[in-house]
């Protein structure tokens, strides 16, 4: 965490006595700095004034007197408002009749472990201890060891996967009263249960997922109604009907808030049990469901909504390859073909009418706002071992859009509703999702990199923003600038949050936004839930402590996110490790004063070019607003987004990185350019 700047000198003690919430930032030696939104200087902390606090972990510190120079304000932590994580992976090591665990991260204190406390582990051993407890704030933690990683029954890469896991906060294992909560979960729906829901297990109902999916949280049903009208049901799976509030299953999911999507795993927020049995939408079973069911004219007008608990019971699982091929085999075909259509086999003109719609609801976002980025993603091809022999880049088509829609309009449908919804004349909490404008300063940088490429943004209003966006980005499509464009763009661009102040989404356009259709891998979305049934019910109890939660919930989504960076890197760098000496084309995707970065074409793996590399070229300079290295005697430039030629040097798996050295600075356009070959 980087240390902020003091430009004015103030007297420390002015402020003795004064309590700050602020979030632990350790330094190896064990000095701390208290880090405070808000506040221009951290707050230091000794070693002894620490009571128990760790790297990383959200503290309540009190403002001590002392004497030092240049006016930085010392602390001691009077509570530990929240713990990071409490599970880490280390190495067990044995000192006389002291057993204890060194951590793998330097920042984080030896955890002292008893015989009975040991299990099967063995000195040496690699393995992921769980704190127990602190005896004294000055003591070191004791703790158990809760699993042995080992590499020769489960691979490296195994390992390497579940120490990002529990590096990020995210434990491998749920507790023990998790699992017997579950033994008490019932196997069938009771009859009764029907009877309190809307009953649509007639209507035409299917899932659509990627083929390697076995939670379905959410399915999609269609019929044409007498009128003429679509009725259009958007249904998620009821997990608030089974994870009750206060039970262990509640707390657990509350504290991961996400599950954790790796290249060769899924660390569910709820046990399998939940996931992909009682809650997942599988076909030819009668499931209870959260539902948005929508009228809809066959131009795409919304006449009517209902929102309420449900039963379905879903015809068909499709895989998004197989409505995609449908939607290939169709797409020359207007909506008016498929209305009157009744030869086609099952499906086909649901399926079509429903691509009509979900393209004219996204035709509609654009112009109104929403910032159109395209989107991909790597996938990697392992084997027996979850070793990487292929990569896959997947794109977003229509199959994908399809289904995106739907649930955009019934996310915020869901937030349109319960931001109308007032308790004793106040709006209630709601974690809505929000995204807010883009940085102001970010955005000149971009704008004026943008021009050189003859595209120009109208920075005067939010609306004309976004409709500058969208024009550069329909204009940049398969041309060699587009990734350069299209990346620092998104760069520009806010993190979206949860918050109970809703500021609108800015990249969606829209006023009003949740997450209310995936409630098996996300928190907030069972949040939600039960906010909205309450609102059915019209028996809301206010959650004065829902800012607080929402904010777990995004710091969680921030930890799994890097979780899953991490994961995918230490995949590029056990892929590239088959190819050491071999040359590929590629694209610089990022540009700093010590060298830059380049991501392969062809296997989207990034790697470094150091400047130290490039000194038989020249002495380079680095200029922030071009985003380029600059030579200062020959003036050559490596701008973000020009295309190399780049042989991998080395790779690193213990620091996930990759090492390439420059072997040319292409001119010609990418498809006249020679593919990956071994080094003569």
């Amino acid at each position: 965490m980087a240390r902020k700047k003091n430009t004015k000198k103030k007297k420390s003690t002015a402020s003795a006595g004064r309590e700050y919430k602020g979030i632990v930032d350790m330094t190896r030696s064990g000095l701390a700095y208290i880090v405070v939104e808000g506040l221009e200087k951290d707050i230091r902390v000794r070693q002894k004034n620490l009571n128990t606090a760790m790297h990383g972990d959200e503290v309540l510190v009190k403002i001590i007197p002392h004497r030092q120079k240049g006016g930085r304000m010392e602390g001691e932590v009077l509570q530990v408002i929240n713990r990071k994580r409490n599970e880490f992976t280390g190495v067990l090591q044995v000192a006389g009749a002291n057993a204890f665990v060194v951590p793998d991260d330097e920042h984080l204190p030896h955890v002292l472990v008893d015989v009975e406390h040991m299990h099967e582990a063995k000195p040496g051993d690699k393995v992921v201890v769980k704190i127990l407890r602190w005896r004294g704030a000055h003591r070191l933690p004791e703790g158990e060891i809760t699993q042995v990683l080992d590499p020769g029954l489960t691979g490296a890469n195994d390992v390497a996967m579940k120490e990002i896991l529990v590096s990020h906060g995210f434990p491998l294992v749920f507790p023990n009263e998790v699992m017997q909560e579950l033994l008490h979960l019932p196997e069938r729906i009771p009859e009764i249960e029907f009877s309190k829901r809307k009953d649509i297990r007639e209507v035409l109902t299917f899932t659509i997922d990627p083929v390697d999916a076995r939670d379905f949280d959410d399915a999609v049903s269609f019929r044409i109604l007498k009128n003429g009208w679509y009725e259009v049901g958007v249904h998620i799976a009821d997990v608030s009907y089974y994870v009750l509030p206060g039970t262990a299953l509640d707390e657990e999911a509350y504290r991961r808030a996400t599950s954790v999507y790796l290249p060769d795993r899924v660390l569910p927020m709820l046990p399998e049990k939940i996931s992909n049995e009682l809650c997942s939408l599988r076909p030819n079973e009668d499931k209870l469901c959260f539902s948005v069911i929508f009228q809809i004219t066959p131009d795409g007008q919304m006449k009517k909504h209902w929102i309420g608990k449900t039963v379905i019971r879903s015809k068909r699982r499709f895989t998004y390859e197989e409505v995609q091929a449908i939607i290939e085999a169709h797409r020359e075909k207007d909506p008016e073909h498929f209305i009157h259509a009744t030869s086609y086999e099952p499906y086909v003109r649901e399926l079509m009418l429903l691509h009509h719609l979900a393209q004219g609801f996204r035709k509609e976002r654009i112009a109104h706002g929403a910032i159109n980025f395209s989107s991909s993603e790597v996938r990697f091809v392992l084997d027996e071992r979850a070793f990487p022999i292929g990569i896959l880049i997947k794109e977003s088509k229509e199959a994908h859009q399809l289904i995106e829609e739907m649930m955009l309009l019934a996310n915020r449908t869901v937030a349109e509703f319960a931001s109308t919804y007032r308790y004793k004349q106040q709006p209630i909490p709601f974690p809505y999702r929000v995204h807010d404008q883009p940085d102001e300063e970010k955005l000149k940088i971009f704008s004026a990199f943008a021009l050189k490429f003859g595209h120009r943004f109208d920075l005067s209003t939010p609306q004309s923003i976004a409709a500058s966006f969208n024009k550069m980005l329909a204009l940049v499509q398969g041309r060699p600038e587009q990734q350069v464009l299209e990346s620092l763009g998104i760069r520009t661009m806010a993190k979206a949050v949860y918050s109970t102040e809703n500021i609108g989404h800015y990249g969606l356009g829209f006023d009003h936004y949740c997450h209310f259709t995936s409630p098996i891998r996300r928190y907030p979305d069972l949040m939600v839930h039960r906010i909205l049934q309450q609102c059915l019910e019209g028996k809301v109890i206010p959650d004065r402590e829902l800012e607080k939660k929402c904010r777990h919930c995004s710091e969680m989504e921030r930890h799994a996110m890097d979780a899953e960076r991490e994961a995918t890197k230490y995949k590029q760098v056990e892929y590239m490790m088959q190819h050491i000496g071999e040359v590929f084309d590629g694209v610089i995707s990022g540009v700093a004063p010590f060298g830059f970065w380049v991501e392969t074409i062809e296997t989207k793996c990034e790697g470094m070019i150091s400047l130290q590399s490039l000194a038989s070229i020249d002495e380079f300079r680095y200029s922030e607003t071009e985003y380029a290295l600059i030579g200062i005697h020959t003036g050559r430039r490596f701008r973000f987004g020009d295309t190399v030629t780049i042989l991998v040097a080395a790779a690193n798996l213990q620091k996930r990185q990759l090492d390439y050295e420059l072997v040319e600075v292409l001119d010609q356009p990418v498809s006249t350019r020679k593919k990956k070959h071994k080094k003569s």
